[in-house]
């Protein structure tokens, strides 16, 4: 695991200031005890590295000083703006959770931005919420844990299941993911598994997925209106909250070229803390509503997180 040093870790009694060089902070659930931006939202606690204040001290043409940027911590040994969402950081007393990456400059009505002339932090410093406090202190290390999502693709196929054809769809959902998710700078584990059109089998799958929190799951096949079509009616008893806008606007976008992708009767929605997409069984829709599914994918995450992505 990658080690993050920390350089100097800092404090303002109000916002749009610099915040100023202490001998230690304490973190609770909160942020940082006595510093302005501590509060009960997502950007509790600010970092930025070495590596960028010192890019920016060249092209200023002077010594930027830790807490300058306004950073509560300053850290030493990667590229803090290449993490994403939900990475995390632990210590030997604290774990933070990364929330955003950089945030709107607010210019001149900044005293930071006047002071310095230009910020670095809306491009390369990093959010996150408290998940364990305690102290931090110049010298301590941050181990960066980066969070590894998972994926369930189930496919449902009478004969898929018994090997009279060879399962196209599953495999391509699982790669257009992967591909997804390595844009996304993200990890992503994925299990995909073929069963037939039997709702109790669906039904112990989407349960099983839940319990072992799989951040989403993808099933493809079984959405039509056929006699053993049971997907969508088997999914939509299980979710705890539907999510009918994504499949409505998929249909009707694609309906409208071609008639017979209205008679898709998938369904999306959250069982617990797991996303749900139901996609029909054909290779083209699958690339179709994977395109527009993939659009919303980490909003609804941040959503789930409880985090204000606006």
């Amino acid at each position: 695991m990658e080690q993050i040093v920390v350089k100097s870790v800092n404090i303002s009694e109000k916002k749009g200031t610099i915040k100023l060089p202490v001998d230690r902070i304490k973190l609770d659930f909160h942020g940082v005890q006595g510093d302005a931006h501590a509060g009960s939202w997502h950007r509790q606690v600010s970092l930025l590295g070495t590596e960028s204040i010192d890019k920016f001290s060249e092209e200023a043409g002077r010594k930027i000083t830790f807490g300058e940027f306004a950073e509560n911590i300053t850290t030493e040994g990667a590229l803090l703006y290449d993490m994403r969402p939900f990475d995390r950081l632990v210590g030997e007393h604290v774990e933070l959770e990364v929330t955003q990456i950089g945030k709107k400059c607010h210019g001149d009505n900044c005293s930071i931005f006047r002071e310095v002339g230009n910020c670095v932090m809306p491009k390369e410093g990093i959010f996150a919420r408290v998940l364990k406090g305690g102290h931090v202190q110049k010298g301590d290390v941050l181990t960066y844990h980066p969070r590894v999502f998972r994926a369930l693709i189930i496919t449902l196929s009478d004969r898929a299941s018994k090997g009279e054809y060879e399962d196209k769809s599953g495999p391509l959902l699982a790669k257009l993911l992967t591909d997804f998710f390595t844009d996304e700078n993200r990890k992503l584990e994925v299990e995909a598994i073929v069963i037939p059109d039997e709702g109790p089998v669906l039904q112990y799958r989407l349960q099983e997925a839940r319990e072992t929190g799989v951040d989403m799951v993808f099933t493809t096949g079984g959405t039509g209106i056929g006699p053993r079509d049971i997907t969508p009616d088997v999914v939509a008893q299980m979710l705890d909250k539907e999510l009918p806008g994504i499949m409505e606007m998929i249909r009707l976008k694609y309906g409208a070229e071609k008639p017979n992708a209205l008679l898709s009767r998938g369904v999306a929605g959250v069982m617990g803390r797991t996303l749900v997409f139901t996609l029909p069984g054909s290779p083209k829709a699958v690339h179709e509503y994977c395109a527009e599914i993939f659009r919303i994918l980490n909003h609804a995450f941040l959503m789930l997180a409880g985090i204000d992505g606006h």
